[in-house]
């Protein structure tokens, strides 16, 4: 007999970014127990971690961070040899921020982890509309890794699988900033910005798309810089 799965539990990928703490707090508005999961992948700094980690103890949530490692390096996120490009608000270009297959993996192991606790949904803080262009961050990619959930987990193959979540996938940054503002998500415990200073650059990508989403928003950010 299959399992019953607790409609009731969530794994949240959890960056400590402004789109993952949107969507912790939207699934905890849902209803849901929250499990989050985050990771410890070389990035550049640490600050976003620990955001993530301060918004776990506020929302009293199960956490794990994973320590994993990109031997082969490949993204100027986790490879200080290679500069960091210029910001634009806008891409058509896959910048070198973009870490091969970053999302895939976070994806497998947040798969593993709502199995074995019979969570029924993953909720990830992806955007295809004010993003920076990544492959991995596009609804078509999210439907086709629920399909191989389907296929290539003991619950998926018993007709019972879990199911992902993006709820900004296909929103304005702007619109995210709005939702977050109106579920309560603390922007001051929330880390866009690519390098790890103490205060954000302004000039990165994720600098330039999150004050331009504050600015459309008529909200003010705590971490702004001007």
């Amino acid at each position: 007999m299959p399992h019953i799965m607790n409609k009731k539990k969530a794994v949240v990928l959890l960056s400590g970014g402004l789109d993952s703490a949107t969507v912790l707090y939207h699934a905890k508005a849902q209803g849901y127990k929250i499990y989050a999961l985050s990771f410890d992948y070389g990035q550049r700094h640490k600050r976003e971690l620990r955001f993530a980690e301060k918004l776990v103890r506020i929302n009293k949530a199960e956490s794990h961070i994973l320590k994993i490692v990109f031997p082969w390096k490949g993204s100027s996120l986790i490879d200080r040899n290679i500069k960091l490009p210029d910001g634009q608000v806008a891409r058509k270009e896959i910048p070198g921020t973009y870490v091969p297959a970053r999302n895939i993996i976070f994806l497998s192991f947040a798969a593993s982890y709502a199995e074995t606790i019979r969570a029924s949904k993953i909720f990830i803080g992806v955007n295809q509309i004010d993003y920076s262009n990544y492959p991995d961050c596009r609804k078509n990619f999210l439907n086709a890794f629920a399909n191989a959930i389907k296929k290539g987990t003991k619950i998926g193959v018993s007709g019972k699988a879990v199911s992902i979540e993006a709820p900004l996938v296909g929103m304005k940054k702007k619109d995210i900033i709005i939702k977050a503002f109106k579920i309560g998500v603390p922007f001051e415990y929330t880390w866009s910005c690519y390098k790890g200073g103490n205060r954000p650059c302004g000039k990165c990508d994720s600098c330039l798309i999150r004050e331009k989403g504050f600015k459309e928003a008529g909200i003010k950010d705590p971490l702004n810089v001007k």
